[in-house]
């Protein structure tokens, strides 16, 4: 059985800058590519590690959205951080996008990310 993909797209989060969609649908699954701090109306990474894990969240729910689903529907994510010190924050933020229970995750330490962003997450949503 052939699943069709779809890519989808919003632009109120950042455009892809390579040679991704900022998220695919395949059946009931939504796939959102890894998401840094950037601002979707600059294009520029936001100052500070809070304002960047915040402005993820919002990318990453701004894309949910444009495939008409919401973060609740998230069942994994991958955070990626330049300094896993900075762990406790994603929890923190996370906890104002998502509600219990929440999705599987995994917290990887990078040395760095695109564009010199200290966090990076990417996320699979289940729309079933």
């Amino acid at each position: 059985m052939n699943t069709p993909k779809t890519a989808i797209h919003s632009k109120d989060a950042p455009a892809a800058i390579g040679t991704y969609s900022q998220a695919i649908r395949a059946g009931d699954t939504l796939y959102i590519s890894g998401q840094i701090g950037f601002d979707p109306a600059t294009m520029q990474l936001v100052e500070g590690i809070d304002a960047q894990i915040d402005r993820v969240f919002r990318n990453l729910a701004a894309i949910a959205l444009a495939a008409e689903l919401g973060l609740e529907r998230t069942v994994r994510m991958t955070v990626y951080l330049t300094d896993l010190a900075h762990f406790a924050r994603v929890n923190e933020v996370m906890a104002r996008y998502l509600r219990e229970p929440y999705p599987a995750r995994v917290a990887i330490g990078v040395a760095s990310l695109p564009r010199g962003a200290l966090v990076e997450i990417d996320a699979i949503l289940y729309a079933g």
